[in-house]
């Protein structure tokens, strides 16, 4: 049987021959390695045995289910003669840790191994990020007894990360005590109104949390791209925002603001999940669609940003966002640094990662060698 007659499907170890015969139609065949020997196996035909990729796929996993079992058996068969051999209680350790794995993940094999491994991983990741969260409600347990108000801005560019960060942030605080804000495009008469007006509406009173999905500084980066706004109007606010904020300070509003920073090919990654995954189409938009072609426009208002708009009361904290995990952990960080709040668990670690947690005046620097960010 020669190989270069086939081609690869789309899962791995299955085959389909490249020509089709008259009457039987194309064959389909396994080939895979399992303990470092290679197995091939002829599983039918497309017209004679009716077969289709799906059905030859379960062909192909009943034959390497045998092929494991079988090796298990000789495995066990081998342990039970060799009783006297010192590698006896190892080979019986590592069966048994087979046997609980296997129980534990069921029909695994019928799974997409990526999608196994990713699922796995979240696991890890939920568990380490869970330490913070408990942090996260002592926060949120002090600004009520202390009737604190606090606001989070979330910015970013699209994909970036924003709404996965938030839904970690909250997934255990008590939602009487916190409010998420995503506004759409202002009405007719907010047009006409001070421009802050419309957020200062869903400011926080005492003793809560509100987290805003994008903010008012879309004024100083999507306006003014899509033509939202004037270059007046965008100019103005850039002169006022810093003022604006140090007044929120100053009249003790505690003011985070988060700017998750995605690479180009990153996002191009997502937005490609996004078009192909069913269940992630609906968070692809039109304005999504422009964002990798305006990636320098949006470059240079980030850039003009973050300069014009950090101040000592008021930072930017840059999260490098391509490894979600990673940004997620280090959003927490920096807003359970934020408060000095009772009963704080000093063993977690919650210094900065310095590859993930980025200053200002860094990230300023690596966008004037590139525009990646």
């Amino acid at each position: 049987m020669n190989l270069s007659d086939f081609e690869k499907t789309n899962y791995s170890g299955l085959y389909i021959s490249k020509a089709s015969h008259p009457i039987f139609g194309k064959k389909y065949i396994a080939r895979f390695q399992f303990e470092r020997k290679r197995y091939v196996k002829v599983l039918g035909y497309t017209k004679k045995d009716n077969l289709t990729k799906k059905s030859a796929l379960d062909l192909m996993n009943i034959f390497k289910e045998s092929i494991v079992v079988k090796k298990e058996e000789e495995i066990s068969k081998q342990v039970s003669i060799n009783t006297d051999s010192p590698n006896n209680e190892a080979l019986a350790k590592i069966i048994e840790e087979n046997e609980q794995l296997i129980e534990i993940l069921g029909d695994y094999k019928k799974l997409d191994p990526q999608v196994l491994n990713e699922g796995i991983q979240k696991i890890y990741d939920l568990e380490e990020l869970k330490k913070y969260q408990i942090e996260l409600i002592k926060l949120q347990n002090f600004l009520e007894s202390q009737n604190k108000r606090m606001i989070i801005i979330f910015e970013g560019r699209d994909a970036s990360g924003k709404g996965g960060a938030i839904r970690r942030i909250t997934r255990y605080m008590n939602n009487k005590h916190y409010r998420i804000v995503a506004l759409g495009k202002p009405t007719d008469t907010q047009k006409n109104q001070w421009f802050f007006q419309r957020y200062i509406e869903h400011f926080p009173t005492g003793g809560e949390i509100v987290l805003f999905d994008r903010s008012w500084y879309n004024r100083a980066m999507v306006e003014p791209i899509f033509g939202f706004c004037t270059q007046e109007e965008h100019e103005i606010f850039m002169e006022d925002v810093v003022n604006f904020e140090q007044d929120l300070v100053r009249q003790g509003m505690i003011l985070i603001k988060l700017y998750f920073s995605v690479s180009k090919e990153e996002q191009k990654r997502r937005f490609d999940r996004r078009i192909e995954d069913p269940l992630r189409q609906w968070k692809f938009s039109e304005v999504d669609m422009q964002a990798q072609d305006l990636w320098d426009e949006f470059s240079e208002k980030k850039y003009e940003m973050l300069r014009r708009t950090t101040s000592r009361s008021a930072p930017w904290h840059i999260v490098r966002s391509d490894d979600k995990h990673k940004a997620r952990l280090e959003a927490m960080k920096v807003i359970l640094n934020s408060v000095d709040y009772d009963g704080r668990n000093y063993s977690l670690d919650y210094e900065p990662n310095e590859e993930v947690n980025i200053s200002v005046q860094r990230e300023l620097l690596q966008m004037r060698k590139s525009k990646n960010y």
